[in-house]
């Protein structure tokens, strides 16, 4: 009976690796730039941290609107549509562009928020240099997920990985060159960070078009679009799919970024170990973003062969592949929850000891709680992919909203500035929010399978 599932384990591992490995190429560049900004001061780290919350915000709107791309090429693809795969990245393509700028823009407007928001004056003064060349990285970011939902829609992962290491490599070398003012550079601090981070994502887009466009099984998918031809009925319903696939990880990311905010109404250093935490865990994260776009893809191509038994059987197998994945995290993350936020600050700086020994402390409380919810996050995150590959995008959405907002906002707020919890019960929110959603996202898929394979 078990084997039933566990022998689709190796192939969805084979698609799931090259996405893991790519999405953790994205948040590698915050992981970068948080180990060599926390060497200059718990200040900076937490300016990094509320910069990022924005541009965090407006990314998860973009991430979640290219998701509707996939699904769409998957279903062509598994149908034999070519002509259909390639009008969805046309078109896809052009909404996500049109979208990463509107979300710059959105930013620059919304910076004065940053000031009306009780965070630490000298973390706000030292955030807003730093976000406006992060918030222009947002224009590349969401033009190359168009470019690499398509490619997942093809079952073809491994191209935007390729993309997103090298994208790392450049981040990295960048951040030591002028963060710190290496090797006869400008030490620009921060806003070093920010200009290794634009610059390696426009790097990954030109990568990712480059390699696509030289497949000749790829190039006539890429190139020769005509953009004067726009068809209504793609454009509508690319919105219909990626509108609410945008909100369902919006609810998710600002719930976090209520966390951030509201760790910084407790201070600096509450903030700073807020997002070593954080950081640490969207790392985690990742790989069940990964299994959820290979339950994408899978349950994408069921359902262009109208095979929904095993439509169903695949998809429990990546939910069951999950759970054991996520619980390895969850121990590891207890073992390792005092030493790891060591990692982020320099324990021997005499002049920042005192913060950076609270950071320290504050954020292996928050790593405790954060080890329980690796199995809750990663679940309701492959769930919501295999639904997003039956295309059901609207009751997902609305319990998203239920589970993030109605549920564990509530307790966030309530338990981190009104009780002796704090910090630690920011996260016992998150904790229920996130596990709120896996119950409530697996009641929809049962229900929805089981009713398809009964019609």
């Amino acid at each position: 009976m078990l084997q039933r599932y566990t022998k689709e384990f190796r192939y969805n591992t084979r698609l799931a690796v090259p996405v893991i490995l790519g999405m953790l190429g994205h948040t590698f560049v915050s992981f970068a730039d948080n180990i060599m900004v926390g060497q200059l001061g718990t200040a900076e780290l937490a300016a990094v941290s509320l910069g990022n919350s924005f541009v965090f915000i407006a990314m998860s709107l973009g991430i979640g609107f290219s998701t509707a791309i996939t699904p769409l090429v998957a279903e062509a693809d598994g149908a034999g549509d070519k002509a259909g795969g390639k009008s969805a990245l046309k078109h896809g393509l052009l909404l996500c562009t049109l979208l990463g700028i509107a979300l710059f823009g959105v930013i620059q407007l919304g910076k004065p928020l940053l000031y009306l928001m009780d965070q630490p004056p000298e973390v706000v003064a030292l955030s807003i240099p730093y976000l406006d060349l992060v918030a222009f990285s947002l224009v590349p970011l969401v033009m190359f997920q168009a470019y690499k939902q398509f490619s997942e829609g093809l079952s073809q992962t491994k191209y935007p990985m390729y993309a997103t290491i090298a994208a790392n490599v450049v981040n990295i070398v960048l951040n030591y060159l002028l963060i710190f003012g290496a090797m006869g550079f400008p030490k620009l601090g921060i806003i070093g960070a920010a200009i290794g981070t634009l610059a390696s994502r426009v790097i990954m887009l030109i990568m990712l078009w480059y390699m696509l466009e030289k497949k000749k099984k790829f190039h006539d998918y890429v190139t020769g679009f005509n953009f004067k031809k726009i068809e209504k009925a793609v454009m509508r319903k690319i919105i219909h799919l990626g509108f609410p696939s945008a909100l369902q990880m919006f609810f998710e990311v600002a719930i976090f970024t209520a966390a951030i905010w509201i760790s910084g109404v407790l201070g600096k250093n509450p903030q700073a170990a807020n997002q070593i935490a954080l950081n640490l865990s969207s790392m985690t994260f990742m790989f069940g973003m990964g299994l959820g776009v290979a339950a994408m893809i899978r349950v994408g191509n069921q359902k262009g062969l109208k095979n929904f038994a095993d439509l169903r059987r695949i998809a429990l197998s990546i939910f069951f592949l999950t759970l054991l994945l996520e619980v390895v995290f969850a121990i590891f993350f207890l073992l390792g929850r005092h030493w790891f936020p060591t990692i982020y600050l320099d324990v021997n700086d005499p002049i920042n000891q005192a913060d950076n020994l609270e950071v320290i402390l504050l954020a292996s409380q928050l790593l405790l709680v954060a080890a329980f919810f690796q199995i809750s996050d990663g679940l309701q995150v492959v769930i919501l992919g295999a639904l997003r590959g039956l295309q059901d995008v609207k009751v997902p959405t609305l319990i998203t909203l239920i589970a993030y907002w109605l549920i564990g906002f509530p307790i966030c707020y309530y338990l981190g500035l009104h009780t002796e919890l704090k910090s630690t019960g920011i996260w016992i929110g998150l904790l229920s929010g996130l596990t709120a959603s896996a119950i409530m996202l697996y009641i929809r898929f049962n229900k929805m399978t089981k009713r398809l394979i009964r019609n």
